[in-house]
């Protein structure tokens, strides 16, 4: 009877103190690829009256990510979180994670990710409510082995590069590239390059620096570019307009691969600046002529 009540008492302290300081999952999407990043922002609200000094410890934000499907997830370590700051009453902080690389994601299915706040001054823990979200399987496209020097005289190391395609929603095609052993046993990196049309084929070419360059169409007339290093870094994209010319990949006079035809489209950095009105130098009127003699 004694347990019932200490158990009982522990629920409606916890149940009050949620009610002061409030913690909130969120995700930019709902579905991933297996073994793609998993960027988790937890938001953390005090109303409690007073300040909260958190992020001292290695363990004052934990993380637990359950199969709804029954099979056991894998945990590789724990989040990075530690940095301390003070939250102020009635303000709000967010802090962003990765799930991927601590969390086994790369079996399809949906999963659960609940965060646990550790308040150290007033000894309770205040867990989140669950937030939920797929790991899909993508549609291969394309792929490719190649090769990445480990070292002088050394034997390459092989790798591939792959492309799939996802249907987000249901409403939005996206491309992804991963990069991965032969094998497909060890996953580098999975990456979500942008999204892209559905009656549209990628072109890709591995260049001589075994760097993947991808060409593809998102729009009606609107193709993108980017490069993909053997790590799973990619560039920024490059955007492309079928203007005169369709954009193709090619080769120049050395070897690199480019973008042939088309009409790149500049970023806004590039462009040259207009100036306001009030920026402008002031109109001088021009001197009279000079009179005859």
């Amino acid at each position: 009877m004694k347990t019932f009540l200490v158990v009982l008492l522990a629920a409606v302290c916890a149940g009050r103190i949620s009610a002061q300081v409030n913690i909130e999952l969120s995700l930019e999407q709902e579905q991933f690829l297996p073994s793609e990043s998993v960027p988790l922002a937890v938001k953390i609200t005090n109303r409690s009256g007073q300040q909260l000094h958190l992020g001292a410890d290695a363990d004052w934000l934990t993380f637990n990510v359950e199969s709804v499907d029954g099979f056991v997830v894998l945990k590789n370590g724990d989040a990075p979180v530690r940095g301390e700051f003070n939250l102020e009453t009635s303000q709000l902080a967010i802090k962003r994670v990765d799930l991927q690389p601590y969390f086994s994601l790369g079996k399809p299915g949906r999963y659960r990710v609940t965060a646990t706040l550790h308040i150290k001054d007033w000894g309770v823990q205040i867990a989140s409510a669950p937030k939920a979200f797929d790991v899909i399987n993508g549609a291969k496209l394309w792929e490719q082995d190649f090769g990445v020097v480990t070292g002088t005289n050394a034997v390459p190391e092989a790798r591939k590069y792959m492309l799939e395609q996802a249907n987000y929603l249901k409403e939005q095609l996206r491309l992804y590239v991963q990069v991965s052993d032969v094998a497909e046993a060890q996953v580098f990196k999975v990456t979500a390059i942008g999204p892209m049309v559905s009656f549209s084929h990628p072109e890709a070419q591995v260049d001589r620096q075994s760097r993947l360059n991808i060409l593809w169409q998102t729009g009606a007339q609107a193709f993108s570019f980017v490069m993909v290093n053997p790590d799973g870094s990619v560039t920024p994209v490059e955007f492309y307009d079928n203007i005169f010319t369709r954009p193709r990949l090619g080769v120049n006079d050395d070897g690199d691969v480019i973008v042939v035809g088309g009409t790149h489209r500049a970023k806004p950095a590039e462009l040259t600046p207009v100036k306001a009105p009030n920026e402008l130098p002031n109109a001088v009127e021009p001197a009279a002529p000079a009179a005859k003699k």
